[in-house]
């Protein structure tokens, strides 16, 4: 029997009403209507420093970047949704990445194995006209530069301000099937390549 991909769903803000982490619940629901096992997490309960290198070299790892970490090796693809922060991702994100990136002791420089061979799709809202779609420039640039497989699509939704209830749910259906399909996608994609 195959098995199913491991999805790590998460958004890269850390405010707890964020309609980023709404939105990548439902991709997280498409992916595991698909068949994937789905595990979503919010960045708020992995606190961690400032990447800083002389931090590091006196004191290691944080455990909660440990923790992370083994979520992130034992995962087969990514569903990131990122808040735009003037016109690129937030600071949260990038510093979660930054730690991530980090060999641990034994693996080679540059291992990247938090991320190297994995899938992953991105999406963003924000009540602004562009959806976020700055930021995901950027971190498409990143991601891919550490060996992740992304998604061609990608989602941008504008206007969140309109779009989600007061329950913080996406109410507009039209944009609720896109996002939820973005889940879809990502777990054919990764059934494929496991």
């Amino acid at each position: 029997m195959e098995r199913k991909p491991k999805i790590l769903a998460f958004s890269g803000s850390l405010r707890q009403k964020s309609w980023n982490t709404q939105l990548v619940k439902v991709a997280a629901a498409g992916a595991t209507q698909a068949g994937a096992d789905v595990t979503l997490i919010h960045l708020k309960d992995y606190p961690m420093p400032l990447y800083d290198q002389d931090w590091f070299d006196a004191h290691g790892f944080p455990e909660t970047v440990v923790q992370l970490k083994g979520l992130m090796k034992a995962t087969d693809g990514f569903l990131i949704a990122s808040p735009e922060y003037n016109g690129s991702l937030s600071g949260a994100l990038k510093n979660a990445i930054d730690w991530l990136s980090r060999s641990e002791p034994g693996e080679a420089p540059l291992a990247l194995t938090s991320f190297r061979g994995k899938t992953a799709a991105i999406m963003a809202t924000s009540p602004g006209g562009l959806g976020g779609l700055r930021g995901l420039t950027h971190l498409r640039n990143i991601l891919e530069g550490m060996g992740v497989l992304l998604l061609p699509d990608q989602k941008a939704v504008p206007g969140s301000a309109q779009l989600f209830n007061q329950a913080g749910e996406l109410a507009d259906e039209q944009q609720r099937q896109a996002i939820a399909a973005l889940g879809v996608k990502l777990t054919e994609l990764t059934a494929k390549l496991i």
